[in-house]
């Protein structure tokens, strides 16, 4: 156990004495449920003082038990120990979290298990934190709703979430997406076979990848209508210069000494890209359509609010900014989020199935 996570545990069993003390003052139901939560995570978190270390699985079973007692006592009152309680399992998880993290002689499977289960505790983390300050402060919804609010407007509004989701996702985003990405990565090509457009071009796209989208997305509604196809436009823009860069940065990372072989071979140009500029492209490519991805989304988004039919993520957002349904807001941010997470996560699988041979891909031998 390092020193780090000694400090964690101590610092968890305090939370965890803490509430058992603020606990005793309350002797009702929720005290007692209080005082039996804060014996545990106390114990978990100062067990390491007497030499017996307890494993990842019981101090994760500890943070959880915590997490589901406090969910019970929500009701807008929360007890003055709580808030200790809520100290003590989020210490207490994060000392899991460490001491996963730390193994070595895990099994790959294991490995990319543990991987993915981090970041998903975490969310959930968030997620009950911010359900308990907002409950348990009275947070006003106008400001901040709770996520159990969130989640109860999301499964009433399926069908308008999901009409919204093809018009601004699939239409729009997905549509300029490819466009944009396909067309840059063509001229990208062209631009390195002819050094006048890579001199004339690449300055030229600089500046007008800086444009405002503010300021592009008007003129785009203005030329191609209301519907979706001038928020594809407008995504077409912004997708275009990022992956036109990388992806010229990318063909020129080739070391002279290598495109030499190549030639000493008879190699013709088109044979020379294929089989060593392109794969030596491969992650400025995939640098550029991930950073795309959320582009593109955010583009289609921001264009909604200039005018669109009565359908999209953004023209639903600022009508319901507009008439206070703030959960509604949120259930749409939440749909915007996890299709860019969605899109982000594809394409980074995809990235390390083409790209295996590159170091930031290579699993590290232990």
């Amino acid at each position: 156990m390092t020193g780090f996570q000694r400090t964690i545990a101590s610092l968890g069993g305090a939370a965890g004495l803490a509430a058992m003390v603020l606990a005793i003052t309350d002797l009702g139901t929720s005290g007692i449920g209080l005082i039996l939560g804060g014996i545990v995570l106390a114990g978990v978190g100062l067990r390491h003082r007497t030499g017996v270390m307890p494993q990842a699985r019981l101090d994760l079973a500890a943070s959880l038990g915590g997490m589901v007692l406090l969910l019970s006592m929500l009701d807008g009152d929360m007890p003055a120990a709580s808030w200790p309680l809520l100290i003590a399992c989020w210490l207490v998880g994060w000392l899991a979290v460490e001491k996963s993290l730390a193994v070595r002689d895990m099994s790959p499977a294991m490995s990319s298990i543990v991987s993915l289960a981090v970041p998903v505790f975490f969310g959930a983390w968030i997620i009950f934190v911010w359900e308990m300050l907002t409950v348990g402060l009275q947070v006003p919804t106008v400001l901040l709703p709770p996520p159990s609010m969130i989640a109860v407007r999301f499964a009433e509004s399926t069908s308008i979430l999901w009409a919204d989701f093809q018009q601004t996702v699939i239409k729009a985003a997905l549509s300029g997406y490819i466009i944009g990405c396909g067309s840059a990565f063509i001229i990208a090509i062209l631009i390195d076979r002819v050094p006048f457009l890579q001199r004339g071009l690449l300055p030229v796209g600089n500046f007008i990848s800086a444009l405002p989208i503010v300021g592009i997305a008007p003129i785009m509604v203005m030329w191609f209508g209301f519907d979706w196809q001038s928020k594809a436009a407008v995504v077409v823009v912004m997708t275009f210069f990022p992956m036109l860069v990388n992806t010229v940065a990318g063909l020129q990372a080739t070391q002279a000494m290598e495109r030499d072989l190549l030639r000493t071979y008879a190699s013709s140009y088109f044979q020379l890209l294929l089989k060593l500029r392109l794969p030596t492209a491969a992650p400025f490519i995939f640098n550029a359509l991930k950073i795309n991805s959320t582009l593109a989304l955010i583009g289609a988004i921001v264009a909604e609010f200039f005018g669109t039919p009565i359908v999209g993520l953004g023209f639903r957002i600022s009508t319901e900014v507009g008439r206070m349904n703030v959960d509604m807001v949120w259930a749409e941010i939440v749909v915007a989020a996890l299709a860019g997470s969605l899109s982000y996560g594809l394409l980074s699988l995809l990235e390390k199935q083409v790209t295996f041979w590159h170091p930031s891909n290579r699993r590290k031998i232990q």
